[in-house]
């Protein structure tokens, strides 16, 4: 009994411990980045975005400007815009949105749009139409150079992790992104957040 007793006494002292050490996780919703052309193709010559709060990750930034995804089969309306702006418009759906538009979104790797979705963007007074850009974007942990040497991973690693909670699951083929310039963070789209009962705070651990 006590052998039993001291059992589930350390199987609880080893989940609080990993619940304080794990990684934060985000749920990353559906999004659109946009180009220097593409801002003042939509919104007018000389548009700025209007910054209207930061993201987790050092100086990325929520806006307040919102656009349309007009696919085959349907529309998305007021689709955030995240800032600064990039090279190249990309859009970020998850599958169940891309299918819900009709629109074939490979899952990719943030940046890496070739062979990707096609849609139109939109807004009140303006449109354009992407040969590419649309992706569901590739499961990955933004993590810390001292992070990273803390759980013994490197760039573009592919490891599985744990997410700790009351559905908690194991996602695997999760991409490490190791950079001074990030926040550790885990990043799953709605898709995976539904799937494993996803609530702020939830943490997650890296399973090599």
């Amino acid at each position: 009994m006590e052998e039993s007793l001291n059992y589930i006494v350390n199987e609880v002292v080893k989940r609080l411990q990993s619940e304080e050490e794990g990684i934060l996780v985000e749920a990353s919703g559906r999004h659109v980045h946009l180009s220097k052309e593409s801002v003042e193709m939509l919104f007018g010559k000389g548009y700025k975005l209007t910054k209207k709060r930061e993201l987790s990750q050092p100086g990325q930034y929520l806006c307040d400007e919102k656009v349309m995804i007009i696919g085959p089969k349907g529309t998305i309306q007021n689709v955030s815009v995240l800032g600064p702006e990039r090279e190249e418009t990309q859009i970020e759906l998850s599958k169940t949105d891309a299918v819900s538009i009709g629109v074939k979104a490979p899952v990719k790797m943030s940046s890496d749009i070739e062979n990707s979705g096609s849609v139109i963007i939109a807004t009140q007074n303006a449109a354009i139409k992407l040969d590419k850009g649309v992706i569901v974007a590739k499961r990955h942990i933004h993590i810390t150079p001292e992070d990273a040497k803390k759980y013994g991973v490197s760039n573009n690693e592919e490891v599985s992790v744990k997410i700790i909670g009351e559905r908690g699951v194991i996602f695997t083929n999760v991409v490490v992104r190791v950079s001074d310039k990030f926040e550790t963070v885990v990043h799953l789209d709605y898709d995976e957040a539904n799937a494993c009962g996803f609530v702020k705070g939830m943490k997650a651990t890296i399973i090599k």
